[in-house]
């Protein structure tokens, strides 16, 4: 199977270079702080430098559920300066907000608004006149839109015009604009962010059309394929220092018997391009993507970039240091969750509390978790699906920790064979002890619905909770 270059829930990827570096964004939806920012010198290892929006001056959301919030951005770098465009869904009618910085790793400016063009998806691309255009996807069927734009404002210094209704699929969106050689090239996303995804492109001698759609396309679709990897699409290209291409790209790895179930949400990938008549061919076998080291173990001495929160900064309830490591103790309404990506198949976490009173939470949306809470000297493990709430065991805590476990699901093959096994339990000196288990299908996003994946991380339960040690470690398969 493929390994993702960043696995667990990094959907939307959109990439650039700057010298002999890659660059590369994320969507966020509703956690915090937003858009996550990698860095990387060969496109297939990646650090994590922090995120763009990170303060409430540049992102308040108005929902923590449902999938709201940030949806795809687009980096770039032009002028000596990173630039990144992305929409709030709770005020896409209002337009895109831009930001930008001198050193990827922050501080970003604070944003402007696009505006007078509303949508998703927005690109920034530069013409050989240095007029800078913003294109966007209308929504629905609608073609794509462009305008000129001022990034430092965000005014818009022409009318929107239709650009492209891309190739007849559904839902032509995640526009990018590239210019090689004589063309201008237009990559959308198409067919939907499910099993049908698909990327395709046109070009033009112009930056706004008329384009010309790809003899080739799609250009990658695994729809309707066995291939472990689906949904595969919403794709950004980059010219590599060695001046080959190269392609980043989300994707889902579903588990489970027929339809299948993906838990971890959509991945990034990677892929190599090459030019054939001007037009670029996708060569997914090009890089060998190696499956990343992801166990951790935090003690809270300063707060990792890991770590984010659903629809608040984890500034407004958490606070690592010594001597405490790390302490929730949010006040009335601002009690969250903080959590970090869930990005193996199989995987163990548990959380050391010292202050007898906390939540270890795994957590797709409000609606649909699990979690084990130690409170008043028990171990209390419960679940949420849909609008539903069951405590599943109670039991004395003694000298034992809070833990989640993630394993294989229970019926192997056949029609009731779900992606995996949650079990929730306590780890003590003999190990992981299993008070309870969910079917793995009920944290997944086809029942769910949205755009995110699973997250783990502990919640405030008392006055005050006070974690001393948290531990995540990948589970291999049998």
């Amino acid at each position: 199977m493929s390994e993702p270059i960043l696995p667990g829930f990094h959907p939307d990827p959109s990439v650039c270079r700057a010298g002999e570096e890659y660059f590369l964004v994320n969507s966020s939806f509703e956690y915090l702080p937003g858009v996550p920012i990698s860095a990387s010198r060969d496109l297939v290892h990646w650090r994590r430098l922090g995120h763009v929006l990170d303060r409430p001056d540049q992102l308040r959301l108005v929902s923590s559920t449902g999938s709201g919030g940030i949806f795809a951005p687009t980096l770039r770098y032009h002028g000596g300066r990173f630039w990144m465009v992305t929409t709030d869904i709770a005020r896409a009618s209002e337009g895109h907000i831009i930001v930008w910085a001198e050193d990827p790793a922050g501080p970003w400016s604070t944003p402007v608004v696009t505006r007078g063009a509303a949508g998703i998806d927005p690109d920034l691309a530069w013409d050989e006149r240095g007029d800078c255009h913003l294109t966007w996807s209308a929504g629905g069927e609608r073609p794509i839109r462009q305008a000129r734009v001022d990034p430092e404002t965000g005014a818009l210094l022409s009318a929107p015009v239709a650009l492209w209704p891309g190739t007849g699929l559904a839902y032509p969106e995640g526009p990018h604009l590239y210019r090689r050689g004589d063309w201008w090239y237009l990559l959308l996303a198409e067919g939907g962010t499910e099993r049908g995804h698909a990327v395709t492109v046109a070009r033009s001698r112009s930056i706004s059309g008329p384009f010309e759609p790809g003899p080739a396309n799609p250009i990658l679709s695994h729809r309707s394929t066995t291939d472990p990897v689906q949904s595969t699409g919403h794709a950004d290209l980059v010219e590599t220092f060695e001046g080959d291409w190269a392609m980043v790209y989300l994707a889902v790895r579903p588990h489970g018997a027929p339809p299948g179930w993906h838990v971890n949400g959509r991945e990034t990938f990677l892929a190599g391009v090459r030019w054939e008549d001007d037009w670029p061919v996708v060569d997914e076998g090009r890089y060998a993507v190696p499956r990343a080291d992801t166990a951790f173990a935090d003690d809270f001495a300063a707060l990792d970039p890991r770590w984010v929160s659903p629809g608040c900064y984890p500034a407004q309830f958490a606070a690592a240091g010594p001597p405490q490591g790390l302490v929730l103790a949010g006040a009335d309404g601002e009690a969250g969750l903080l959590a970090t990506r869930a990005v193996d198949r199989f995987w163990l976490a548990s959380a050391e509390l010292t202050l007898g009173a906390g939540r270890l939470v795994l957590r797709l949306d409000e609606r649909h978790r699990a979690h084990v809470e130690l409170v008043d000297g028990m171990f209390v493990a419960a679940a949420t699906v849909g609008p539903f709430t069951q405590e599943l065991a109670r039991v004395p805590a003694a000298s034992a920790v809070p833990a989640i476990r993630v394993g294989p699901h229970p019926v192997a093959n056949g029609p009731a064979a779900g992606p995996d096994q949650v079990e929730l339990g306590y780890v003590d000196a003999g190990g992981f002890v299993a008070l309870a288990g969910l079917d793995g299908r009920y944290l997944a996003t086809e029942v769910a619905g949205g755009f995110t994946g699973r997250v783990v991380g502990v919640e405030q339960v008392a006055r005050a909770s006070a974690v001393r040690r948290f531990d995540y470690t990948p589970i291999s398969p049998a």
